[in-house]
């Protein structure tokens, strides 16, 4: 039995991106006082965060909301800490110039079929080839010719145009037209089995951690800059910018009614195999 003097570690699991490492900083530089909390913090890409997702791996993780429907059971989401696109999100780029209806005929790098930005492509176009390919690989993927197209979902959306890219569609403003909400990427979730008291803690915590790097941004943009791939500080606060904001601090009802018609869509088409109702804590 834990009592209050003794010390638990949470695990905390979340990608190695610059928008990830904000959100994150006020905790892994232990700006905040946990108590009798330690925070452990893994990092690994979406892809691996999702697949270790099913099996339960992490206490609090990083996820895909497409891999969200698969662990609901073990998972419950947290009221914060969420990706979501306000018009904007990820893009399919190419090296020649494409219509939406081209994408069916062309090979598509993808980073994970669990991957949001995978269930948006595929409620926007049910059938197309794809190939999964790490998501820091997938620009090079397309110029090399060994893929047609590539599905962006990190900094590359900021500059693919500079590498002779052109974009195909993006997907946030795409569902921003079709549904008129933000498109939701990922968020955090945490393992239902913590029981009650310590969820509730674990949730202030990371609420005030994002509360704190928004407070404190040119710190926490210094501490994200050793995760900002190939970006100069004011590419990579632009980067943060998109995906860390006050949608991120709380979700609000309309995030929520996101999420929920993100994991609809993807039922209705088959792309996820039963509804799933998005589970938040509180």
């Amino acid at each position: 039995m834990t009592t209050a003097t003794e010390t638990r570690t949470i695990t905390v699991a979340h990608s190695p991106d610059s928008d990830d490492a904000f959100m994150f900083y006020g905790l892994a530089t232990n700006k905040i006082d946990t108590g009798d909390l330690k925070f452990e913090h893994v990092l690994e890409d979406i892809q691996t965060l999702n697949e270790k997702a099913t099996r339960g791996v992490y206490d609090v993780t990083a996820i895909s909301f497409h891999a969200y429907a698969y662990v609901s059971d073990k998972y419950v989401l947290l009221q914060h800490g969420a990706s979501i696109g306000e018009g904007y999100g990820p893009i399919v780029v190419a090296r020649e110039p494409h219509a939406v209806e081209d994408l069916p005929r062309l090979k598509i790098a993808v980073p994970g079929t669990m991957t949001s930005a995978f269930l948006a492509l595929r409620i926007l176009c049910p059938e197309f080839e794809y190939e999964v390919v790490p998501f820091d690989q997938i620009i090079e993927a397309v110029q090399n010719e060994k893929a047609d197209a590539g599905l962006l979902i990190h900094e590359g959306q900021l500059f693919y145009q500079k590498l002779g890219l052109h974009k195909v569609v993006d997907l946030g403003e795409w569902w921003k037209q079709w549904t008129d909400l933000p498109l939701p990427m990922g968020g955090n979730v945490i393992r239902r089995d913590l029981g009650a008291e310590t969820i509730g803690r674990v949730s202030a915590y990371l609420h005030e951690s994002i509360r704190y790097s928004l407070d404190n941004r040119r710190d926490a943009l210094a501490y994200a800059m050793q995760f900002a791939r190939d970006m100069d500080t004011d590419l990579a606060d632009r980067f943060v910018a998109m995906w860390v904001n006050q949608l991120t601090l709380d979700y609000t009802e309309r995030g929520r009614r996101a999420v929920q018609r993100l994991l609809d869509e993807g039922a209705r088409r088959g792309v996820i195999p039963r509804r799933v109702i998005a589970d938040f804590v509180g």
